[in-house]
């Protein structure tokens, strides 16, 4: 789970940022009244935070010593930080927590990611720069001599249908190597320091694919679908990649849509997901793969 610090920084960012500025006193009452409560806020105890806020999102919270209140001095920094905005989003905690806790059979919200168990010592190791030893178990091997213990160098983590990953250096396979975090059974930060390839850009690494799989050996192609139906609404208003053109249309029949991307097992099974709502119409070997695999299905239920 994400740390009980870390939660103190968002709920503290998240107050200050959807209320008038407050002074130290106003923040004491409704600390009392938040769910990471653990006890009164010592004055010292809220000036670390406000450091710890600083160095994690970059946002100062300033005073207005005249009014004796605190602020969010620069909340634009959050429009181009999108792990701040995404921590925001996903750990705020409503002020008004009672009235919350009487609505919780009214209000679902969505589980945690998979795999935070580790996800401290792994930032921890991304700032140092260091190895991390870790002990990994893959899906497909669940006796105990499959298991497998390796060095990884830590270079990005990046969340992707509900489950952690990280990107790194593994030195046993000498290449980048992409894990998932709810495999690892145990994990070690190491004192070898490492350092970051210069020309490393986690964003451009995935910036073909959709999902995590990554591998410079897969070309970037031309991938035209035609969505029918509302699937085309909904793939107008959520994209199924940043690359997503679109081309012919027919209003309230179809929409065709091209993309620049490596064909990937994630991209595979997003256009599964889509069932009839979507035709692949290139390339040509995508479109014979999921004739197939329609016809596997098909199979299943004679």
């Amino acid at each position: 789970m994400i740390s009980k610090t870390y939660y103190k920084y968002i709920w503290l960012l998240d107050l200050l940022l959807n209320s008038e500025p407050l002074t130290f006193e106003d923040i004491c009452v409704m600390w009392e009244m938040n769910p990471v409560c653990d006890g009164p806020l010592a004055k010292r105890t809220f000036h670390e935070y406000r450091k710890g806020i600083e160095e994690m999102f970059g946002v100062v919270i300033d005073c207005d010593r005249k009014k004796n209140s605190y602020f969010v001095k620069n909340p634009e920094v959050l429009d181009e930080n999108r792990l701040a905005q995404w921590l925001l989003r996903k750990y705020s905690i409503p002020q008004d927590f009672v009235t919350f806790n009487r609505m919780r059979d009214r209000i679902l919200l969505e589980e945690i990611p998979l795999g935070q168990a580790f996800l401290d010592s792994i930032i921890e190791a991304m700032q140092l720069n260091v190895e991390l030893r870790i002990d990994y178990q893959r899906y497909e091997h669940e006796q105990e001599e499959h298991l497998q213990t390796f060095h990884i160098q830590p270079y990005a983590l990046k969340v992707y249908n509900r489950r952690w990953y990280l990107l790194g250096f593994l030195k046993e396979q000498n290449g980048l190597r992409t894990i998932a975090l709810d495999r690892i059974l145990a994990l070690k930060v190491l004192t070898k320091k490492f350092s970051m390839p210069e020309d490393f850009d986690a964003r451009k690494h995935f910036a073909d694919v959709v999902g995590i799989y990554a591998s410079p050996n897969l070309p970037v192609v031309n991938v035209k679908i035609r969505a029918y139906g509302v699937q085309a609404e909904y793939l107008r208003s959520t994209p199924l990649h940043k690359s997503q053109t679109e081309g012919r249309s027919k209003h309230g029949e179809f929409a065709e849509f091209t993309y620049r991307l490596c064909e990937t097992p994630e991209l595979f099974s997003q256009l599964l997901a889509m069932g009839d709502r979507v035709e692949v119409l290139e390339p040509e070997t995508l479109r014979e793969r999921m004739k197939e695999e329609v016809s596997k299905m098909g199979k299943r239920y004679v």
